[in-house]
């Protein structure tokens, strides 16, 4: 069996978004009509419709023989993950959230306890039907025509077009996840753990959470058939903390995909949702990542608790919201600066490396045998007399640069432009976009993710 070569619907939703690509006025920014975001870049409001993407939100069909799928590139986790548990499958990594969309994590970079075996998610993307700045639809493929565009569309968030459909690799999975937590007291201690699972413990999951420099808990997963009890952290139970309290747990394989979601990693705790009183009222379906995006969306337009703060005396806040990739050699050595000089708790740290050593990715190159751990760290930090807003995310690119890492652009970036496109290969980006938007319709990398418009 195979995935069918058309679908009508699909190809009929196609003709409808080019005439209003072609329809957009010569000069009037292009963007897409989205009810959900996880981009923490604060943005310039956009009064203008945006493109009618309302229809390539679904899962188009999955071939359980051959392990793969066509997906519309505005499917989210959520559903994707619904349409191929039921047939014992799932992509070959799921970002923490649910309502990421694929095409926003092969565009715009994606993570998660299977990166050191897998990759991202740009790396089991087949081919890619993208909707390009020039108002062409293409097919990509790494060995085709259009093989530049598949190398270097991810990172390139959106700014040489839309994917429109995507064929994915998937995996097989079973039933739960039976889990491990390993807890150390050095940030030496953790990172050879983590180095350990990633190579020698045939883990099918690896993460960790450092609380502190000395409270630090690796994570390893493995799949099961059977399971002598099941957590539930969708309501009461709050996952992150049962890292401290377990040594060992089970989750369903679905659950265990979204162990995150429910409180954002940590981050409810700001809008009051782990006070054991509120939580009990909560609703449980607002008890999800989107809901609480929703809430920093309202703050960042308004500013309500911003200016009680100030009523208060307290001292304004720049919001330090980053994923970033360490070689596993240098991670001892950045976690200790981040403990030193970033008073964010606790972090996450996820292993990746790069499926396909041959691969290259054009955007984002890393050293393709090189084991990375992506630090994950999303709270406020106070500004000092004279500090201005930025002063702490610049200190840590700076940082990452310093032990060879790289950043992901999805927060707020503060790189002078000429250093940004050192990092991000920009003589290449450059071919890309002359070749993809020559008359520059969609905005370019460094002003959609630095300039934050």
């Amino acid at each position: 069996m195979a995935l069918p070569t058309s679908y009508p619907e699909h190809e009929a939703a196609t003709a409808r978004l080019l005439a209003q690509y072609a329809a957009i006025p010569e000069g009037a920014p292009v963007r897409l009509a989205k009810r959900t975001s996880n981009l923490f870049r604060p943005r310039e409001r956009i009064l203008t419709p945006g493109l009618d993407v309302g229809s390539f939100n679904r899962v188009l069909a999955v071939d359980e023989e051959t392990r793969t799928a066509d997906v519309q590139g505005m499917t989210t986790y959520e559903d994707l993950v619904d349409a191929t548990l039921p047939r014992g499958l799932m992509p070959l990594v799921v970002p923490q959230l649910k309502t990421i969309t694929l095409g926003g994590a092969v565009t715009g970079l994606g993570i998660e306890s299977t990166s050191f075996r897998n990759g991202c998610p740009h790396e089991s993307v087949m081919e890619m039907e993208v909707l390009t700045g020039d108002g062409r639809v293409v097919v990509a493929r790494a060995d085709g025509e259009h093989r530049d565009l598949f190398s270097g569309f991810p990172n390139s968030y959106g700014t040489l077009g839309y994917s429109l459909r995507l064929r994915i690799e998937l995996e097989p999975v079973r039933p739960y996840v039976a889990i491990e937590h390993r807890r150390h007291r050095s940030l030496e201690a953790m990172v050879d753990d983590l180095v350990w699972a990633c190579d020698e413990s045939g883990a099918d999951f690896v993460d960790a959470v450092v609380f502190a420099a000395d409270e630090c808990v690796v994570t390893l997963g493995r799949f099961s058939d059977t399971a002598p009890y099941t957590s539930d952290y969708t309501k009461a139970a709050i996952y992150y903390r049962s890292l401290l309290d377990r040594t060992h747990d089970y989750l369903t394989i679905r659950d265990y995909l979204w162990r995150w979601d429910t409180d954002w990693f940590w981050c409810s705790r700001a809008f009051g949702a782990q006070n054991k009183y509120l939580r009990r009222v909560w609703p449980k379906q607002y008890l999800r990542s989107d809901v609480y995006w929703k809430i920093v969306a309202l703050e960042n337009r308004y500013g309500f608790a911003r200016r009680i703060d100030a009523l208060r005396g307290f001292p304004p806040t720049e919001s330090v919201i980053q994923d970033v990739e360490v070689p596993a050699a240098r991670t001892a050595d950045f976690m200790r600066f981040l403990m030193r000089e970033i008073s964010v708790r606790p972090i996450w740290l996820c292993p990746m490396r790069q499926r396909d050593p041959a691969a290259v990715w054009d955007l984002y190159a890393m050293e393709p045998s090189t084991l990375y751990m992506n630090a994950g760290f999303w709270s406020t930090m106070p500004l000092g007399i004279g500090e201005v807003d930025g002063v702490h995310n610049r200190h840590i690119e700076e940082a990452v640069s310093a032990v060879g890492g790289r950043k992901s652009l999805y927060s707020t970036s503060y790189y002078p432009e000429d250093e940004f496109w050192a990092t991000y290969n920009g003589s290449t980006y450059d071919v890309l976009k002359k070749t993809y938007d020559p008359d520059g319709k969609l905005l370019d990398l460094y002003a959609k993710t630095v300039q934050r418009r």
